[in-house]
């Protein structure tokens, strides 16, 4: 499973890079706003620290547009993914960025029959965001495997990318289920690796370590 760091926060991103866990990034306009920078400086800078797949959003409704910031955006670096909204121009932008070779991201995903239409229209990426369905009183890992399911009857290439990860029981059933990526905020990916035993084991050993009055170094 593939680790993308869904932030615009710079800080963040260079230390979990250093991790060698992320494997790319996810923003939106949101997450741009909170960092306070301009979007093509914040996004070429991201770019220029992780090599994998980053996720530029487009902010117009309707395709002509789409398909004119989507050019600006993917002149910024080779590893840009535009992300475009679930609606018809956001397919049909899709379709047209796909068939000239850019990665696309479709984003704002809530059923499976909208990741059909997704993965029809030759995405790269679809991104359920399960945190919002639960919210919503619908299941969010549930969406998951009919998207899963969907795409291996058909063989269809695009990854399913869950998003709006809240917490670690969400990476663990998004991990069980085969979901092919998680973009989840830099809280989330560091507090996959806590757990009460391995904090006691580390205590004992120092402590033990500690009476026998060596030095390593």
């Amino acid at each position: 499973m593939k680790f993308f760091a869904d932030t615009a926060d710079i800080a963040d991103i260079r230390d979990l890079t250093e991790t060698g866990l992320i494997d790319g990034v996810t923003t939106n306009p949101s997450l741009i706003h909170k960092s306070g920078r301009d979007f093509i400086e914040v996004t070429k800078e991201i770019c220029g620290i992780v090599d994998g797949p980053v996720s530029a959003e487009v902010v117009a409704l309707d395709h002509e547009t789409m398909m004119k910031e989507a050019d600006k955006l993917r002149k910024i670096a080779d590893n840009v993914c535009i992300k475009v909204p679930l609606t018809l121009d956001g397919l049909k932008t899709c379709r047209a960025l796909t068939d000239d070779g850019t990665m696309v991201n479709v984003t704002l995903c809530f059923s499976a029959n909208q990741a059909l239409l997704a993965a029809k229209a030759g995405a790269t990426f679809i991104s359920p965001f399960v945190g919002r369905h639960d919210d919503n009183g619908f299941d969010g890992m549930q969406l998951i495997e009919d998207i899963r399911l969907i795409y291996d009857n058909y063989a269809f290439e695009t990854e399913i990318l869950v998003a709006s990860v809240r917490h670690a029981t969400h990476v663990l059933q998004a991990a069980k289920i085969g979901a092919d990526v998680m973009t989840a905020p830099p809280k989330v990916i560091r507090g996959l690796v806590n757990h009460v035993l391995t904090d006691k084991g580390i205590e004992d050993f120092l402590k033990d370590w500690q009476s026998t009055g060596q030095s390593i170094l």
